[in-house]
C-alpha cells in the first residue's frame, strides 16, 4: 500500500513522502482493516514527525491516529463491523496511508449524513475534550470553566461540551482576533474571549469571576501559562494539561502554598498511551453521551443530531502532506486540518 512516510525516520516537514509501505491484514480477534479516505492531522503528528513523541509499544511508526474510511477486512470475532460498513474511529498509529488496522472496539459507524471529512475530525479532538472534562476535572452544571487553545480542534470540542454539561461561564483564550471572532460566531460560544498575547488572562478571568477563579481549566501549554492559570482556579478548582507547549519544565518563582491553600486537583492525561480496555469505554461513554447531538450524526428518531459541530479549517490532498503540516506548525487552523487520499 501506499503510506506517508519520514525519511530517516525523523525530520523537517520537507522529508515528509508518499512511499511504499506493508499492507496489514485482520487476522486476529477484534482487528479490523478499514481502507482510509480521510484522516486528521493532530499536534502529536508534529512531535513524532520530529521524533520527539515516544510511541505506545509495539505501534507503527506510520502517523496518524484519526480516520474514516470503509471496512475492507475484518478477524475473528467481530460481530458489529462488516465488510463495506463506512467508519471513522481512533488508532494508535497508521492512519496516514491506504489501509489503517484497527480494534473494533475503537471504530464508530459512519452514518450517510456525516461527510468523510467531518467524521474523520471528530474522533481525536473530540475524545480528548470529552476525557479531559468528563473522566478528569468531572466538570458538572454551574462550573466556570477556563478553556486554553480555544480555536484548536479540542479548544472547539470542549467549549461546546462545556456547554452541554451546562457550565456556567466558559472563558476561551486565543491568539489572534481572527480566532477570537471565529470562537464568536459559533452557534454556541464561549461566554469570554481573551487574546492571550495582548491580555493577561489570570487578570481576565478574575474580573469575569469577581474575584472567584474558575472550577476547571483546560490547558495544553503547561510552563509559560502555569503561574497564571494557579492563580486563576478557584477553591478546589481542577485543572486537566494536555501538552507541554510552552516548555516541560516548572516556570521560575512556582509556588506550592497555593495548591495547598486552595485544595487544587492537578492531573496531566494523554490518551494514546491508555490501553485498549480504557480507550474502548472512552468511546462507548462518548458515544453513549455525545456522538448523536453532533450534527450529521443522529441516528434517525432515536438521535438529536444538530446541536453540536465539526469545524474542518481545511482540507489538503495527501500529495499536499507538507503543506497540511506547514499550515498546523503556523497556527493557522480554525478548527481541524484534515487530509484526503486521493
Amino acid at each position: 500500500m501506499k503510506a506517508v512516510l519520514v525519511k530517516d525516520g525523523k525530520g523537517p516537514i520537507e522529508n515528509l513522502y508518499i512511499g511504499d509501505a506493508p499492507r496489514p491484514q485482520a487476522t486476529l480477534p477484534g482487528q479490523v482493516l478499514v481502507k482510509v479516505k480521510v484522516f486528521g492531522l493532530n499536534r502529536m503528528d508534529i512531535w513524532q514527525r520530529k521524533g520527539q513523541y515516544p510511541l505506545p509499544p509495539g505501534t507503527t511508526e506510520i502517523l496518524g491516529v484519526e480516520f474514516s474510511g470503509s471496512v475492507a477486512e475484518v478477524g475473528p470475532n467481530v460481530q458489529d463491523f462488516h465488510v463495506g460498513d463506512e467508519v471513522f474511529g481512533l488508532t494508535y498509529g497508521g492512519a496516514y496511508a491506504e489501509y489503517v488496522l484497527v480494534n473494533a472496539g475503537m471504530l464508530l459507524p459512519k452514518g450517510p449524513q456525516l461527510s468523510w471529512e467531518h467524521a474523520a475530525a471528530i474522533p481525536e479532538a473530540w475524545l480528548t475534550a470529552y476525557q479531559a472534562l468528563i473522566m478528569v476535572t468531572n466538570v458538572k452544571e454551574g462550573d466556570d470553566v477556563l478553556i486554553h487553545a480555544g480555536a484548536s480542534g479540542v479548544g472547539i470540542a470542549a467549549i461546546q461540551l462545556a456547554n452541554f454539561f451546562k457550565a456556567n461561564r466558559i472563558i476561551t483564550t486565543a491568539g489572534s482576533q481572527e480566532k477570537l471572532d471565529f470562537l464568536k460566531s459559533m452557534p454556541l460560544p464561549p461566554t469570554e474571549t481573551v487574546n492571550y498575547k495582548t491580555e493577561d488572562f489570570s487578570k481576565r478571568v478574575a474580573e469575569i469571576t469577581s474575584g472567584k477563579g474558575v472550577d476547571v481549566i483546560v490547558d495544553f501549554i503547561g510552563q509559560d501559562y502555569w503561574n497564571k492559570n494557579i492563580s486563576s482556579l478557584a477553591l478546589d478548582g481542577r485543572m486537566v494539561l494536555l501538552a507541554t507547549l510552552g516548555g516541560n519544565s516548572m516556570p521560575p518563582g512556582a509556588e506550592i502554598t497555593p495548591i495547598l491553600y486552595k485544595r487544587l486537583r492537578i492531573q496531566g492525561s494523554t490518551l494514546r498511551s491508555r490501553d485498549q480496555e480504557y480507550q474502548n469505554e472512552l468511546i462507548q461513554g462518548f458515544k453513549r453521551d455525545v456522538l448523536n447531538k453532533i450534527e450529521g450524526c443522529s441516528t434517525g428518531s432515536q438521535g438529536e443530531g444538530g446541536h453540536y459541530k465539526i469545524y474542518v479549517h481545511k482540507v489538503f490532498k495527501w500529495t499536499e502532506i507538507q503543506e497540511a503540516h506547514r499550515e498546523m506548525e503556523q497556527n493557522k487552523n480554525s478548527g481541524k486540518i484534515v487530509v484526503e487520499i486521493a
